[in-house]
């Protein structure tokens, strides 16, 4: 053998060599991101090349795209288009001198990426089974144009290439499916171990009894609901009640507060936006789109602007919905909850709501009552609260007193539950001991329990407290509306009927 064999031989083996251990790296390689890095990287050492790149193709989006490409930013353009296209069509293999002298190169890409092109070898990346997943391009060799040889093996290492990346797509797809439905599960048993369950909607008055049957009737159907009520009634806390209740609990529950958004977003946030609508916007999903299968809660739904509300009335009608910008419709299955603190009828007069969809979302009422029209629950809230607030603070468990539940119960409460929660987690800070006295409240709080008991001396639980304020408050009533028992029931916030039974228990006599 020659000097000149022994020279090509050498050289064979150590290509060979460099090929087992670039293949022996990517194979050891899972991310996918780092997968692509390294490619490239020993692709262009091993080439003798200025720059390599790997384009993958979106079949789904028909583009071409490429997250690596030596320090430039992400790429993306039609599948059809530039020498990588044609690679990735037609499965050829593309080696021209002068790439801007050849009318299939794509010279945007350059323009966009402010490189310049000369010498071009661009090879399919295939599957096993031949199925093309894209292009590798070697750019710009050192010394002279990319030859035969320099075509096999690119060749070669493309092909290890394509099951690597095959493999590590694989990868990432399973950690993406299982983290997902980690998420969704930890979510699920979060939600559905107790948190939302009716149980917690805490009373005893004919109020709160006459919404949980309600809510127990209605919870399986697909009808549409409006909540309304003052704010800090309880209206969300009403609508995952109904949903973790139904056939829909392992479906997403995802609420939007219409109030919270700029008028511009409502629509993306509502049914999602596409790519290249505005500069730097992405393809997004919209609620409705997240709630698939499940229930969308709707927040403050009479800050919707009219433009809003008539695409969510055609939703609501043809439950299809479009992206902005998008064409393509997009079939949801979505139960609606809705919730508002507005008189929606006023606002329909005013003309700031529009009727017809007023009627779609009321298919079901209720109405969330505030805590002054509730007063019998008042003490049985506050305990639950204390207690929970108490076990989240790793503390002992603290009680109303007798004088601070009186104080409760007599008080107005403008911020309905929510304010009563704000006070007992401040009670549980501020209070050192086990009981609540109606000093440690907050002072327009504790100013309203001089009526509590006049006639009795200070009694020895609280269920005597509550007996005796609520003989109190039937006396007054009664007396204020003239003895007329269904007047005095709507005033206490009672039916006649659960007047009627009090007053018999009670021993209260009409003249």
């Amino acid at each position: 053998m020659d000097t000149t064999d022994q020279s090509v031989s050498k050289g064979q083996n150590h290509l060979a060599e460099e090929l087992l251990k670039i293949c022996q790296k990517m194979s050891s390689e899972r991310d996918l991101g780092s997968l692509l890095d390294l490619i490239v990287n020993e692709a262009t050492k091993l080439m003798s090349a200025d720059r390599a790149t790997l384009f993958l193709l979106d079949r789904k989006r028909s583009e071409l795209w490429s997250t690596i490409a030596l320090g430039s930013k992400e790429i993306r353009f039609d599948a059809r288009l530039g020498i990588a296209g044609v690679v990735a069509q037609t499965g050829q293999t593309i080696n021209v001198e002068d790439a801007h002298q050849d009318p299939r190169f794509h010279k945007d890409i350059d323009l966009r990426s402010g490189y310049l092109t000369r010498g071009l070898l661009a090879v399919p990346l295939r599957k096993h089974e031949g199925e093309i997943i894209g292009t590798f391009e070697v750019l710009n060799k050192a010394t002279g144009s990319f030859s035969q040889n320099d075509e096999e093996i690119l060749k070669a290492l493309a092909a290890q290439a394509a099951i690597a990346i095959e493999t590590a797509q694989l990868v990432e797809e399973m950690k993406r499916h299982g983290a997902q439905l980690q998420e969704e599960n930890s979510q699920l048993w979060k939600e559905v171990e107790g948190r939302f369950a009716t149980q917690n909607i805490i009373g005893t008055s004919a109020k709160i009894h006459a919404i949980l049957q309600l809510i127990h009737q209605i919870s399986n159907s697909t009808v549409n609901v409006l909540i309304t009520g003052e704010s800090g009634t309880g209206k969300e806390l009403a609508a995952k009640a109904i949903h973790y209740k139904s056939q829909r609990t392992r479906k997403p529950f995802v609420a939007l507060n219409c109030a919270a958004l700029p008028e511009s977003l409502v629509e993306s946030e509502l049914f999602g936006i596409e790519r290249g609508v505005a500069t730097g916007v992405e393809r997004r999903m919209g609620k409705f789109e997240v709630a698939d299968g499940g229930t969308l809660f709707l927040d403050e739904i009479g800050d919707l602007s009219l433009t809003a509300q008539a695409k969510l009335l055609r939703v609501l009608q043809e439950r299809v919905i479009e992206h902005v910008g998008g064409r393509k419709p997009i079939p949801v299955d979505v139960r609606i909850l809705s919730a508002t603190n507005k008189n929606l009828e006023a606002e329909i007069k005013k003309g700031n709501f529009r009727e017809d969809l007023y009627y779609r979302l009321k298919v079901i009422h209720i109405q969330m009552p505030p805590l002054r029209e509730i007063r019998e629950d008042i003490p049985s809230l506050a305990n639950y609260h204390l207690t929970n607030y108490c076990r989240e603070m790793k503390r002992e468990p603290m009680n109303l007193s007798p004088n601070a539940a009186s104080a409760c119960m007599n008080y107005s409460w403008p911020g309905n539950v929510r304010e009563l929660e704000n006070e007992m987690r401040r009670l549980v800070l501020s209070v050192s001991g086990n009981t609540v006295a109606q000093e440690d409240l907050a002072e327009a709080i504790r100013g309203n329990g001089t009526r509590a008991i006049p006639s009795i001396s200070v009694p020895s639980c609280l269920k005597d407290v509550v007996s005796e304020l609520e003989k109190q408050m039937i006396r007054e009533a009664l007396q204020q509306c003239k003895h007329n028992q269904l007047h005095a029931a709507k005033a206490l916030g009672l039916s006649r009927h659960g007047l009627i039974k009090k007053m018999k228990r009670y021993s209260i006599r009409t003249p």
